[in-house]
C-alpha cells in the first residue's frame, strides 16, 4: 500500500516543483516568442544600419574638381601604430607637393582610424564598406589607383557620414599652426 503513496509523493518533492516550474517558465516563453516578429535578417539580401564612426575599407577622396585631395602631408604615414600606409611625394609644377604612391597594407591595420583623424583635408577616410575578403595576401595590398576608386565609389556616403560625425571631431590639424608647405600651399614670399 505505501507504494503508490511512494509514486506519487515525487509530485511535491520541491526539487521536482523547481524543475518543473523552470522548464514551464521556458516553454511558456519560447511559445510567446514563437509569434512575434523575427529579429534576424536575410543578410546578403538585407543589411543592417551603420553607426556615423563605422570604420571600414579605406578610400582617398578627391575634390569635386577631380583633383585628389592628399597632399601628401604624411600625418598619416606618421601616426599610422601599424606602420601599413607608405606615401611618397614629388613637388608640382605650381609648388604644392602630390603623392606619386599611397600604399595601404591592409593585412597590417587595425582600423584605429588615427590616419583619418590625422589627416588636415580628409583626404584618407575610413568607408562604408565591410565586405571586402580576399583569397590572397596581395589583393589587401592597396595602392593609390585602388583606394581612389574606392573613393569614387562611396564619396556619397562618406560626405553623409563625415557630416554626421563633424560635432564629434576634434579640430582639424589645418587649424593648428601648420606649415604651409604641409598643407600644400606655397609660403607668401
Amino acid at each position: 500500500m505505501s507504494e503508490p503513496h511512494a509514486a506519487a509523493g515525487h509530485r511535491w518533492n520541491p526539487a521536482w516543483r523547481l524543475i518543473m516550474a523552470e522548464l514551464l517558465g521556458g516553454m511558456w516563453i519560447t511559445l510567446r516568442y514563437f509569434f512575434k516578429a523575427k529579429a534576424t535578417i536575410n543578410y546578403p539580401y538585407e543589411k543592417g544600419p551603420l553607426g556615423p564612426r563605422f570604420k571600414g575599407e579605406h578610400a582617398l577622396r578627391r575634390y569635386p574638381n577631380g583633383e585628389e585631395r592628399c597632399i601628401a602631408c604624411k600625418l598619416c604615414e606618421a601616426i599610422c601604430p601599424a606602420y601599413a600606409i607608405t606615401i611618397e611625394a614629388e613637388p608640382r609644377e605650381d609648388g604644392s607637393r602630390r603623392t606619386t604612391r599611397y600604399d595601404i597594407d591592409m593585412t597590417k591595420c587595425i582600423y584605429c582610424g588615427l590616419c583619418e583623424e590625422a589627416c588636415p583635408v580628409d583626404a584618407i577616410v575610413e568607408g562604408p564598406n565591410f565586405e571586402f575578403a580576399a583569397e590572397t595576401r596581395e589583393e589587401l595590398m592597396y595602392n593609390k589607383e585602388k583606394l581612389l576608386a574606392n573613393g569614387d565609389r562611396w564619396e556619397s556616403e562618406i560626405a553623409a557620414r563625415l557630416e554626421l560625425d563633424a560635432p564629434y571631431r576634434l579640430l582639424p590639424l589645418s587649424s593648428m599652426c601648420l606649415p604651409p608647405f604641409l598643407l600644400g600651399r606655397r609660403p607668401r614670399l
